[in-house]
C-alpha cells in the first residue's frame, strides 16, 4: 500500500472542502483552489480528513494513489497558510525592484529583466538584503515562477553570482592554476 497515500488529511479549522464528482475544492483563509483528479481515484470527507482510496495494488494505481494525496495535501496546506519562495541575489551590481506588480530585475545585461508574475502570485523584492520573495497558494504556481526567476541568470560555480534559492549551496570550482614553467 503507498505509504503517502493512506495518510488521511487533516483539514484546519476555517478551512471547507467540497467535492462534486472528480472535482475537487479547497477554500481557506487565503483563497480557493479547485483540481480536477484523475477519474480511478476516489476521495471521501470523513471526521474532519480527506481519504483518498485506489481501486487496485496495479502500478499506476499505487503511483496515482500518493499522487492524488499529495496534490491535495498541497491545496489544503496552500489555502490554509500559503508557500513562499526566497531568492537571493549574488553578484557585485546585481539588483532588484518592485513596480507595481512587476519585479525588474538588473543583472549584468545590457537590458533590464522585467518579470510579470501569474494571477495569484506576489513577487516582493527585498534591496537592502538582495532578496526575492515569492508568495502564493499554489505551490505548483510559486515554484515555477521562482524557478523562471532563477533561471534569468543562475548561480556559476567560480565566483557564485547569479539567483540562487535561499537555502542552495552551490559547489565552488577552484578555477585555472597558473602553469608552471
Amino acid at each position: 500500500m503507498s505509504r503517502v497515500g493512506k495518510k488521511p488529511i487533516p483539514i484546519p479549522d476555517k478551512t471547507k472542502v467540497d467535492i462534486d464528482g472528480k472535482n475537487i475544492t479547497v477554500t481557506g483563509l487565503k483563497g480557493s483552489l479547485s483540481r480536477t483528479i484523475h477519474s480511478d481515484m476516489t476521495v471521501a470527507v470523513e471526521d474532519n480528513n480527506i481519504l483518498v482510496t485506489r481501486p487496485s495494488d496495479s502500478k499506476k494505481h499505487r503511483s496515482l494513489h500518493g499522487l492524488t494525496r499529495a496534490l491535495i495535501n498541497n491545496m489544503v496546506v496552500g489555502t490554509s497558510e500559503g508557500f513562499k519562495k526566497v531568492l537571493q541575489i549574488v553578484g557585485v551590481g546585481y539588483r532588484s525592484e518592485n513596480k507595481g506588480r512587476m519585479l525588474i530585475l538588473s543583472l549584468g545585461f545590457s537590458h533590464p529583466i522585467l518579470v510579470v508574475p501569474p494571477e495569484g502570485v506576489t513577487v516582493t523584492a527585498l534591496p537592502k538584503e538582495s532578496k526575492i520573495v515569492v508568495e502564493g497558494i499554489d505551490r505548483e504556481l510559486v515554484g515555477e515562477t521562482a524557478a523562471k526567476i532563477r533561471g534569468f541568470r543562475k548561480p556559476e560555480p567560480y565566483k557564485g553570482k547569479g539567483i540562487r534559492y535561499a537555502d542552495e549551496h552551490v559547489r565552488r570550482k577552484a578555477g585555472k592554476s597558473a602553469a608552471s614553467a
